[in-house]
Parts: C-alpha cells; structure tokens; sequence
C-alpha cells in the first residue's frame, strides 16, 4: 500500500529516522484501510530497532536507538488513540 506515493513501511522508517512526524494532523493523510497495515509496519520497525544489539559502551548509539524508539513508540500511540476515536480496529 501506498501514500502519497511512499509505501508504508518507508514512511514508518521516516518516522524512526526523524524525517516525518506523525500527529493527529499528518495522520488526516491515511484512510481507514490504511490503519492496520501502517502499524503493523511501525511495530515491525520498532521490533527490528529493539533486536539489533545494545551499543553499551557508545552513549551516542544509545541516545540515537532510544530516540528511535520513542519516535516509533509515539506514533504508535497517536495512531491507536485515533482509531479507538474512529472505532477502527488494529489487532
């Protein structure tokens, strides 16, 4: 599937890496249809985040992965909260 002409797992990269934000605005962009199969490609980006191994001696490597993973995390929690609004179901 596809927005804008991006598929939804590189918008969902974008939004690890920082590039997009996801809001109660930006998400005006997705259709109903669109709902699951972006956050079941969010929780599969934050699950490949969380497998890669912990950088524990590079304070940098740690603060870039956890602000990733709030990113990802925060747009997952935006996404969810306007589909129990719109009585969308996720799971």
């Amino acid at each position: 599937m596809e927005v804008n002409g991006k598929s939804l797992e590189a918008i969902a990269k974008d939004i690890a890496d920082g590039f997009f934000v996801l809001n109660p605005l930006t998400v005006k962009l997705l259709e109903a249809q669109h709902y699951k199969p972006f956050h079941a490609a969010l929780r599969k980006i934050m699950n490949f985040i969380r497998a890669e191994g912990f950088p524990s001696h590079d304070v940098n490597a740690i603060r870039k992965r956890n602000s990733r993973l709030q990113r990802v995390h925060s747009a997952i929690s935006v996404l969810e909260n306007l589909s129990k609004e719109k009585k969308i179901k996720l799971l």
